[in-house]
Order: C-alpha cells, then sequence, then structure tokens
C-alpha cells in the first residue's frame, strides 16, 4: 500500500505527546462494510452502511474503491454522471484513475493523490482508468468520500482540487511508530492542503505492528474511523478491529483523543494497520437525497433531476469558448 510514504520517518515533524489528563474517546459502533459494485463494476466497501446519518454528519457516503488485481482487459470505471449539493473527495492509494467535468476540470490521479471536486449547483463528471491501465491491468485501491455542504453553499460554483502526494502533509507520532498524511484540516497545529467548505479533518495513517497512536481532535468534530487494511484496536476499551470495519467515537464532550493500536502480527499483504480517520463540525440541516443529489427538501430533489434532464447541469464533454 504506497500511497506517500517516507524514507525515514524520523525526520519528519512530530505530534506533540498526548497530555496525561487527556480522555480518549470511546467507541461508540464498530460495523463491518457490506461489499458492493459501483459504476460499470469495480468491487466496493460501503464503509458508512447501517450507520445513522446524525454519527457522521458532515460525511454522507464512503467507498473504499477494491482493493482489487486487475487482469488486462478488466479495469473499470464510472461512466458520465450527475451530482448536485455535496462534495465528492477522490483518494488513490494504488492505480491512477483519469476524471474529467464538465465545468473543464479534471486530470489523473495516482497513488497518494486525492481529487477533490466540489459539486455545488451542479456537475457532470466521469471516473476511468487510463487506456494503458485498461491494457495491462493491475492494482486499483481508493477511496470515495461525500462531505455534505450546508445549505448556504449548496448551489456554490463548481470547483475542483487537485491534491497531489507531495502536497500532502506528512507527520510522525512522537515514538515513529506511526506516519500520519494529513489530506484536509488540522491535527496537532499541522495544517492539510485541502480547502473545505465545511469544518472537516481527513487523514490516511500507516500504524507499524504493535505501535499505538494516541491522536488529538478537535472537540467540536464528531470522529469515524475506517480500517483500510491490516488489524488493531481501537479507543481505549481496545475494541478489536480489521480492514473493512468502521468505528465510531463519542462527541467531543466525552474525550479529547483518538486511540487506535496495530496489532502485534498483520498478515503478510497488510504488513501494517492503514486507517482512514475523517471527522467534522455537524451541520445538523435536514438532508433530501437521491441518487447523485444531496439537497436539504425533497422539491430540490426533484428539481436537480428536472434540471439535469433539461441538460442545465453541463454537457459533454465540457465546450468552452476558443481563446
Amino acid at each position: 500500500m504506497p500511497a506517500v510514504g517516507v524514507q525515514d520517518i524520523l525526520t519528519l515533524p512530530r505530534l506533540d505527546v498526548a497530555d496525561r489528563d487527556a480522555r480518549p474517546r470511546p467507541v461508540v459502533s464498530l460495523t463491518t462494510a457490506p461489499r458492493g459494485f459501483e459504476g460499470e463494476g469495480f468491487p466496493v466497501r460501503r464503509a458508512f452502511a447501517g450507520i445513522p446519518m446524525q454519527l457522521l454528519d458532515p460525511f454522507i457516503h464512503m467507498d473504499q474503491m477494491g482493493e482489487v488485481e486487475y487482469a488486462p482487459g478488466e479495469p473499470k470505471g464510472t461512466p458520465w454522471h450527475p451530482h448536485r449539493g455535496f462534495e465528492t473527495v477522490t483518494y488513490m492509494i494504488d492505480g491512477i484513475m483519469e476524471h474529467q467535468d464538465s465545468n473543464g476540470g479534471g486530470g489523473t490521479i495516482g497513488g497518494g493523490d486525492t481529487q477533490w471536486m466540489t459539486a455545488g449547483g451542479g456537475i457532470l463528471h466521469i471516473e476511468t482508468p487510463p487506456e494503458h491501465l485498461v491494457v495491462s491491468g493491475g492494482l486499483f485501491h481508493g477511496v470515495q468520500l461525500w462531505v455534505n455542504l450546508p445549505r448556504s453553499n449548496k448551489f456554490a460554483a463548481p470547483r475542483y482540487q487537485d491534491i497531489t502526494g507531495a502536497k500532502v502533509t506528512l507527520l510522525s507520532s512522537p515514538d515513529g511508530g506511526a506516519l500520519i498524511r494529513v489530506i484536509a484540516g488540522e491535527i496537532g497545529g499541522y495544517h492539510g492542503p485541502g480547502s473545505t467548505y465545511t469544518p472537516i479533518a481527513l487523514t490516511h495513517i500507516t500504524i507499524a505492528p504493535g505501535a499505538s497512536l494516541t491522536l488529538p481532535w478537535n472537540p467540536e468534530f464528531n470522529a469515524v474511523l475506517y480500517a483500510l487494511a491490516g488489524a488493531g484496536t481501537v479507543g481505549a476499551e481496545q475494541r478489536p478491529i480489521q480492514m473493512g470495519q468502521t468505528a465510531v467515537f463519542g462527541p467531543g464532550h466525552t474525550g479529547e483523543t483518538i486511540t487506535v493500536t496495530a496489532s502485534e502480527t498483520q498478515d503478510d499483504r497488510a504488513g501494517a494497520l492503514e486507517v482512514f480517520i475523517l471527522g467534522g463540525k455537524p451541520i445538523r440541516e435536514p438532508i433530501a437525497m437521491a441518487g447523485p443529489f444531496v439537497m436539504n427538501t425533497r422539491q430540490e430533489v426533484i428539481d436537480a433531476f428536472e434540471d439535469f434532464q433539461a441538460g442545465r447541469l453541463g454537457t459533454i464533454p465540457a465546450e468552452h469558448a476558443a481563446l
């Protein structure tokens, strides 16, 4: 699982040791993601399935895409499709994905890169593996997260952020046992490059076998941990967790830190405990959701479908005036 690494973790800035009086947030739920298929048929794990929306707010949906080893001719993507009312965050760990949208945004993202697309008032987009990867096959692994937009930003102008792996903030745990990649938000005084409408924190962490990490966490944010690979425990109560499982922690008043520990023995394929930790300030607004649209009312969802059918969310491919 390459993502973004470093040759010598001890050269990185280190998080401060957690205050002795800081309380670890308890784990309030632990669920296993069911498997499914997305787009043209690539396999996913539905990380948030079965979790009440109020525990996830401002997050709506998250898929672990793969991990799958494609044979030549097998790699798949998604067809052109619309979005309105939220942001999509695609984080690639292995493999390559190409993106194009009706606003003229897009590009190629590979291991450690993040594509952050604000659908806002409406956009069409497509995600596909490049032709050379379709021909050769190969490993494909990533995460796609949907972040809700507050009512005041539902119709914001669409925008696209290309966050390459080189821009991600890299940190070490105090003892060097964990590599922390801050993609967005702030953790322990260190900020990630992602720009967000909704205050959130987003990080991918690799924890060496037997190592433990106590992460400071914003008391205004909820806290969710998803195991991408490996096995370990979460919370001071040491709840066992393994690949494909999601832990939801208690709210800010129940504790100031998140604790996660990697098992001493990891399977050869994983080699370490890989976790995706995210949290945000709840929006606490009504959600009306259908397919690719996330709005505040049923009528707004109906309007979104009508606007899409009328061609008001963009054209395929993007058309631009000649310079």
